[in-house]
């Protein structure tokens, strides 16, 4: 993802054939009225931007004067992150977190509950990653996805990287794996064509 976020066009591509333009331009700009109120105006607290990329959302929290951080897998994105203000550190998920079990929110924007291939997985980490009480804002797919679990490869330029496990969750799907990782829907968002869920822990 380096050469992406450096400018070069990047393109997933699905097993059946169809390849998707990914918007990296726009995770690079401003963050967009959409935004804004699906991850940015509903954070109140402390908040960890899962997959940060080049720090968008990071950057507009802490603008606002809400405690933020990054994390990303991608050098070029976290030094794009830092360059626009936001804190970010390159960091896998899985991987030890500075403030884990603390944070009050955590974001899985732009499509990054498919980090992994496996939704269940990753939103029980986002959940011992925040304090009890806290919220997971994850973006969803529209109504019709349902849960899809595949094998995509990544097109970067002239370059398409191996297989790897990604994952798409509906709008229609997300209660079934909010579910499965022991959470709860509190609360959908639609803004334009896009879709959050708010997650928290189930409370039997």
């Amino acid at each position: 993802m380096d050469q992406a976020f450096a400018g070069a066009a990047c393109h997933f591509i699905f097993p059946n054939g169809t390849v998707r333009l990914l918007d990296v331009q726009q995770w690079r700009g401003e963050p967009d009225n959409d935004d804004i109120r699906l991850f940015v105006d509903p954070c109140r607290g402390a908040t960890l931007d899962i997959g940060c990329g080049p720090g968008r959302l990071a950057a507009a929290l802490s603008a606002k004067g809400i405690p933020a951080m990054g994390i990303d897998m991608s050098i070029e994105a976290i030094r794009q992150a830092r360059n626009r203000g936001a804190v970010a550190i390159r960091r896998d998920v899985f991987s030890t977190i500075p403030g884990e079990g603390r944070w009050d929110f955590a974001l899985l924007a732009d499509g990054n509950l498919g980090i992994g291939g496996d939704p269940v997985r990753l939103l029980r980490r986002a959940a011992d990653l925040v304090r009890p009480g806290g919220e997971i804002i994850a973006e969803v797919d529209p109504e019709g996805t349902g849960i899809i679990r595949e094998h995509v490869r990544l097109r970067v330029g002239a370059r398409v990287t191996a297989p790897f496990a990604w994952a798409s969750v509906g709008i229609d799907g997300i209660d079934a794996v909010a579910t499965a990782a022991g959470l709860v829907v509190v609360a959908t968002q639609s803004v334009g064509q896009r879709h959050t869920a708010s997650l928290r822990r189930a409370i039997w």
